[in-house]
């Protein structure tokens, strides 16, 4: 009888891991995140090698780079991944650093506020209609992809993001 709680309990534990959206990267670090916006390709590299490529959706004003709180403009330039969200609306999300010193400086010099809050993220049951360039200047995946990013992307990643 004891064998069998055993065998039950070492079940469900394997079952509820096996549904986990966090999953385990062992792989080669990944040194940085290249994000082309036209092409809506975003890489993930080890040095000069690509380790996965993903197509994505972004800000519903997708063309520019992102100045202003709510101009639903994805960021452009030099920023590292700086958080992350385990508990993301949009199932997981990693943070960008927008907005940078310059960004925060321009906006100011216009009286506006640069926005932020800019992720990699999922996509929640409740955006599934929202087209190819939904979010509010996010960049957006599949949840499956976000879940393999959010292994292997760290803190402190940079990405460069391209018009």
């Amino acid at each position: 009888m004891a064998f069998l709680r055993i065998l039950v309990i070492l079940a469900l534990t394997l079952g509820v891991t096996a549904c986990s959206k966090f999953k385990h990267y062992d792989g080669p670090e990944v040194t940085r995140v290249v994000v082309y916006k036209e092409q809506r390709k975003m890489y993930l590299l080890h040095n000069q090698e690509v380790l996965k490529a993903y197509d994505f959706g972004l800000g519903f004003t997708p063309v520019g780079h992102k100045q202003f709180r709510n101009d639903g403009k994805t960021p452009e330039g030099e920023y590292t991944i700086d958080r992350r969200n385990p508990n993301s609306e949009f199932h997981l999300s990693i943070g960008i650093s927008y907005p940078n010193k310059l960004d925060r400086e321009f906006a100011s010099s216009q009286g506006k506020s640069p926005g932020g809050d800019i992720f990699i993220h999922g996509r929640p049951w409740k955006y599934r209609k929202g087209g190819q360039d939904w979010t509010a200047g996010c960049i957006a995946v599949t949840n499956k992809e976000i879940e393999d990013i959010y292994a292997m992307v760290r803190d402190g990643t940079p990405i460069s993001i391209y018009p």
